[in-house]
């Protein structure tokens, strides 16, 4: 019986090129008590592995969060099989607004300890009591209030290459950062303030909504869907668009354009860009912004030392990673010290206590 994925990324793209068949990229969550994490994973994996489904799926006790793509023809198979499951029926599914047969390359489904890792002990609040869930129209007149404090529960490479006007974007690399600082800086603004927060597809704002109510805040609401449901809504319903820039995503797409406009620069020579990029050396792997004629100069290279380094031969570039183990840029996002352009970090509360 087959539990896991044995083909590689580059196995999986030529057989999709070569079946020819669309693709749809889509994602879901749902917060639920699990019994036994481990039983539902290898179900899901043999059920969605049949159904040619590709992604990054998490199991834990708290519930499912899913990113994934499967042939557009079998999607009612799909949904059909999500409906069998009691806490899974009728679920909202967020479809991509930008589609790429390429998104996801191979299926990986894990039991983890947490859907979102937060640092906090299991039993500090009840997730299920969650802040008002509001539409993209009501949201819209929401963050236009002048009571309301809109924040944005994204890292800051993410609302780095877009975010809604007036949004507050702590300068964070992880959700489990963002919780105690949000917390801290609006404290006073518990009680007679509209705690109004957005992600990317609600995940994260769920269980924040339900954190910061139970900390004190009086009036919690959350855009429902995330970013990803408010701009299929405002296409539809032909709402005014409140979102600048792309909406950062975590599959080979990186990012979606939600607007025209480009709100951030090159880390390398400041032009304005919006296009993340891994370094293209293995043993560095940063993710950073880079503008076309950087990624030709620089040869898709962060930096002058791994442009060097990428231009070795293969084998060569091997043996100088022997022993060395990863550099610790693999895990940022944008913050190495040479990068002149990076984001600045900032107190971006302060214009909300003066």
């Amino acid at each position: 019986m087959q539990l896991y994925n044995k083909l590689s990324a580059k196995e999986r793209a030529e057989l999709i090129e070569k079946a020819g068949q669309e693709r749809l990229t889509l994602s879901f969550y749902q917060y639920a008590k699990i019994g036994n994490p481990q039983i539902l994973r290898d179900h899901l994996f043999l059920t969605w592995n049949a159904l040619d489904v590709l992604g990054r799926i998490y199991v834990a006790t708290e519930g499912i969060n899913a990113q994934l793509s499967l042939p557009a023809d079998r999607f009612n198979e799909f949904k059909t099989h999500l409906d069998t499951i009691d806490f899974l029926k009728d679920i909202r599914l967020n479809i991509a607004i930008e589609q790429d047969n390429m998104s996801f390359l191979k299926l990986k489904v894990k039991v983890r300890k947490k859907i979102v890792a937060d640092g906090l002990e299991d039993d500090a609040f009840d997730v299920t009591n969650k802040g008002v869930h509001v539409a993209a129209s009501q949201f819209n007149e929401l963050i236009e209030d002048e009571n309301t404090v809109l924040v944005d529960m994204r890292n800051h490479y993410e609302s780095e290459i877009g975010h809604f006007k007036n949004a507050v974007t702590p300068d964070v690399d992880t959700f489990r950062e963002s919780l105690d600082i949000i917390e801290e800086d609006l404290r006073e603004f518990k009680e007679d303030k509209n705690l109004v927060m957005y992600c990317t597809g609600g995940i994260r704002c769920e269980k924040a909504s339900a954190y910061f109510k139970h900390k004190g805040f009086k009036n919690v609401y959350q855009l429902e869907g995330g970013i990803i449901e408010y701009t299929r809504q405002v296409n539809d319903q032909k709402l005014e668009n409140k979102f600048l820039g792309k909406n950062f995503v975590f599959d080979d797409r990186r990012a979606e354009k939600i607007s025209e406009d480009v709100i951030a620069n090159c880390h390398q020579c400041g032009a304005p860009c919006d296009t993340h990029v891994n370094c293209a050396n293995e043993a560095c792997h940063l993710l950073f912004i880079q503008c076309e004629s950087c990624k030709e100069d620089m040869d898709n290279c962060c930096s002058t030392a791994c442009k060097e380094i990428h231009a070795l031969p293969y084998e060569e570039q091997k043996e100088l990673r022997k022993g060395q183990g990863n550099s610790n840029d693999i895990f940022k996002k944008g913050r190495a010290d040479y990068l002149p352009y990076k984001k600045d970090l900032r107190n971006i509360f302060e214009t909300l206590k003066k």
